[in-house]
This record gives structure tokens, C-alpha cells and sequence, in this order.
């Protein structure tokens, strides 16, 4: 099946995201009552709602994202790889130019989203943020209606399951034992929110989501037995 696709046609997306405020005080009353809620089916004995808001950003309820990387093969034959982010502390903003970039370039039947996990987080996470920002969806992410072979989403945490449905395999583990430059070598997903609310680096964090994105493209290559894209044919626009 893999071999069927044009490495051209695919989009490499990362995305990384936040709780929605700072911290749990600076939530409404309600909010604080909804995540209170939500967080009992996992807190420990003894933990609060507030302590445990550092994981709010998991879900796209009580979240929101703050960049999306994308990349894709320019040009399989030379390896080339161009890296794109749309980062913004304003949601709607970067939704906006995300969503103007499908419609343009990846539109069609033959075009594809892949993410690691993105079919259980990146995919599902981007399309309901964009709906409570009141944006439309784009064709790529509006699959209410179709059957799964008609769905343009590819995932390469499902596709290392080959079959089995036990596990969950990181991107990290995956691009170590697979010899891929690792996208974890300065900040991980469980970072984030600090780098973000505490640290105000943002851009930093543009630099690891372009990172993992980068790796979801390289895994994919070899999943299909192909040679990595050297770091001098990646270029960012």
C-alpha cells in the first residue's frame, strides 16, 4: 500500500498545544467546576483539579494549540523537504493560516495528512479547536460521513502496529531504534505548557514541534525502505 503513494502528496504535520489558562485559579467558576469533572476519571487519591490543570492541555476542551509544523517532500527524487510553522498566541490566527494553506495546496483526493498518534490526538484535536474558534473545516479534517478507506489520514504509530492493538510505541523510541536524528533533544511534550506559561518561549517551542514533524516525515521513509532526507535538503519557509 505504501508504495502506492507519492511521497509528494503527503503533509507531515506536529502539533503542540496548552492548557487554556496559566493555571487552574485563572479559569471561570464553571470551567473550574467542568474541569473538575472531567479530571476525576484520572486524578490520584489526595490530587485536586488544580493539580493535576497541567494536563488540561491534553484535550481540546479545556486546551488549545499554540503552533502547527507541517512538512513535506518537495522532491522525492533529490530527497528535498520544506518545514512550515503557523504559530501564534492567538488560536484563531494560526487556524486560520493553517486552514488557507490546505485549501490551496492540499486539497485533493490523492493528498494525505500523516502524524504520529494523529488519529487518535493531532487530527481529531485540530478539527474541533478550529469549530470553537467558529472557523470552517477544511476538506482534509471534515470526514463526518465517510468510511475509513475514504478518510486521507495517515498514521505511523498505527502503521508500526502492523495488526496488533496492544501498544502504544513513541516517536522517540521509534526514530531511536530506527536511526533517525532524534526530536527530543532539547524539550519533550510534557514541557511544553511550562515553556510556554512560565518560560514565554514560544518560539522554542516552534523549534521541537518542527522537529517532530520533521521525524514523522523521516519515519515514514523508512517505513517504505527509503533512504532519510539529509539535514542540508531541509529547508523552513
Amino acid at each position: 500500500m505504501l508504495d502506492k503513494i507519492k511521497n509528494e502528496n503527503i503533509l507531515f504535520i506536529d502539533i503542540e498545544t496548552v492548557p487554556s489558562e496559566k493555571s487552574f485559579d485563572n479559569l471561570s467558576e464553571h470551567f473550574k467546576n467542568l474541569w473538575e469533572k472531567k479530571s476525576s476519571n484520572f486524578r490520584k487519591e489526595g490530587e485536586s483539579a488544580s493539580d493535576v490543570y497541567n494536563r488540561a492541555g491534553i484535550y481540546a476542551e479545556f486546551g488549545r494549540i499554540i503552533c502547527i509544523s507541517v512538512c513535506y517532500i518537495s522532491d522525492s527524487a533529490n530527497k528535498l523537504l520544506r518545514v512550515k510553522s503557523f504559530y501564534n498566541d492567538d488560536e484563531k490566527i494560526l487556524l486560520s493560516e493553517f486552514i488557507k494553506m490546505l485549501n490551496s495546496y492540499f486539497n485533493k483526493e490523492e493528498h494525505l495528512l500523516c502524524a504520529h498518534n494523529g488519529k487518535e490526538f493531532d487530527f481529531p484535536y485540530i478539527a474541533r479547536r478550529i469549530i470553537i474558534n467558529g472557523l470552517k473545516l477544511p476538506k482534509l479534517l471534515n470526514i463526518a460521513g465517510k468510511k475509513p478507506w475514504e478518510i486521507q489520514h495517515l498514521d505511523t504509530m498505527e502503521l508500526w502496529k502492523f495488526g496488533d492493538y496492544k501498544s502504544y510505541t513513541s516517536l522517540d523510541l521509534l526514530t531511536t531504534i530506527l536511526s533517525i536524528p532524534s526530536p527530543k533533544d532539547d524539550i519533550d511534550g510534557s514541557q511544553v505548557a511550562n515553556v510556554y506559561w512560565v518560560g514565554n518561549d514560544l518560539l522554542r517551542i516552534v523549534k521541537y514541534c518542527e522537529k517532530d514533524a520533521i521525524a514523522v516525515a523521516q519515519l515514514f521513509l523508512r517505513y517504505k525502505g527509503e533512504d532519510i532526507i539529509p539535514e542540508l535538503n531541509i529547508s523552513y519557509v
